[in-house]
């Protein structure tokens, strides 16, 4: 049971607290507020002159995925033997022990999406996970079915016309992807037959079908972004565009249809065609437009554990500095199902909490105490 006094408190869903507190037992946050009573079994920590906010929430990597420093050894998060593999999981290939999850939780990052790559039209299962290092990745999950990974554009072109397989053009990634939730239509139909044979990937996708978890969609063209779009009101499904490099272009788009958006990496060059209208000021009119945005490292694309200087630099831009910092807590837990489990201070949350040296925006500030469901780590040694 512990008591942080003193702090300038960032709830995400509030009024910000000077000199506010906050109480958390059994790993969720009990109270928060000023004057508050301190039960006298409770460690006091003084937080005065610091500032507190919500563990940031990176909504889109591939931690655990990508191994750093181990080559192909340690590369798992393209299947590339099939263009279509829905039944594959992201986390029959996390390791928990990956370098990258304990720099981005000593960073102040303490959940994470992790997604299989953009190489097939349909590329798997991807989960929410907790940094905290444990012995397994099923101690670490937050959301165990946190969506179904679909990709256009050039990636899936890239990979499988390099060996003269399907898809080679737009089209033809559009039209697996069609087949695919066709086939699982008719798999569901036959739910009840008792010599039905059990197929994993139509499984899955039946559970997008059933909205039990979203499409989440590689698209940074404006075009292929309609596309997913197109498909997921097709076939009545949720869904989220990732990257949406161009999605600035057609904000108007994005806010009638009320599609939620993962927005980066921003901090990178204009490295491929699809990348030619990147521009830093995206998340400032995404915002003006009123669509539901957050912000993602793409991780090891660009590092997870700065991902609140990625959202800093977009207030240069002209998003405002209090969006900014939702976009990596409260929006960002809105758009990934779990604002009643993480995203913000308030009570009957998980006490995921960083305790800043200043504001996290400014680069300067870093974290000096980092809390995951309640247990305490000072991540300045």
């Amino acid at each position: 049971m512990i008591a942080l006094t003193g702090a300038k408190i960032l709830t995400m869903c509030s009024e910000p607290l000077e000199k506010g507190t906050v109480l958390i037992r059994d790993g969720k946050i009990q109270a928060v507020g000023e004057n508050l009573a301190i039960p006298s079994n409770y460690q006091v920590i003084d937080a005065s002159g610091k500032v507190i906010t919500p563990g940031i929430i990176d909504a889109h990597t591939h931690l655990g995925l990508y191994g750093e420093s181990m080559d192909w050894a340690g590369e798992d998060v393209n299947e590339k033997s099939d263009p279509v593999t829905p039944g594959i999981h992201a986390i029959d290939a996390i390791n928990p022990a990956d370098v990258g999850l304990t720099d981005a939780y000593r960073g102040g990052v303490t959940a994470v999406m992790v997604a299989p790559g953009s190489a097939n039209p349909i590329g798997g299962q991807c989960v929410v996970i907790k940094t905290k290092q444990k012995d397994t990745v099923e101690e670490m999950i937050v959301r165990k079915h946190a969506g179904l990974k679909i990709a256009f554009g050039e990636n899936p072109k890239r990979v499988y016309g390099d060996h003269k397989k399907v898809p080679v053009t737009r089209m033809a990634t559009a039209a697996l992807i069609r087949e695919t939730f066709h086939k699982a239509l008719e798999y569901m139909k036959k739910q009840e037959e008792k010599d039905r044979t059990y197929n994993m990937g139509l499984e899955a996708i039946a559970k997008v079908l059933r909205k039990e978890m979203p499409l989440r969609a590689h698209a940074h063209r404006a075009d292929d972004i309609v596309t997913a779009i197109r498909i997921a009101k097709e076939f009545d499904v949720d869904i989220i565009i990732e990257h949406a490099t161009e999605g600035h272009l057609i904000a108007d788009v994005l806010a009638r249809e009320n599609v939620p958006v993962i927005v980066g990496p921003t901090l990178i060059t204009r490295s491929k065609m699809e990348l030619k209208d990147k521009d830093m000021a995206a998340p400032a009119i995404l915002y003006r437009h009123g669509v539901r945005f957050a912000m993602m490292s793409d991780h090891p694309v660009i590092p997870s554990c700065f991902l609140p200087v990625y959202a800093g630099l977009a207030t240069r831009f002209g998003l405002p500095q209090e969006q900014a910092l939702k976009i990596v807590t409260a929006e960002a837990a809105r758009i990934l199902g779990l604002a009643d489990r993480v995203g913000s201070i308030s009570p009957g949350l998980d006490a995921d909490l960083v305790v800043w040296s200043g504001h996290p925006l400014q680069l300067s500030s870093r974290p000096e105490l980092v809390i995951v469901d309640g247990l305490a780590e000072d991540v300045t040694q």
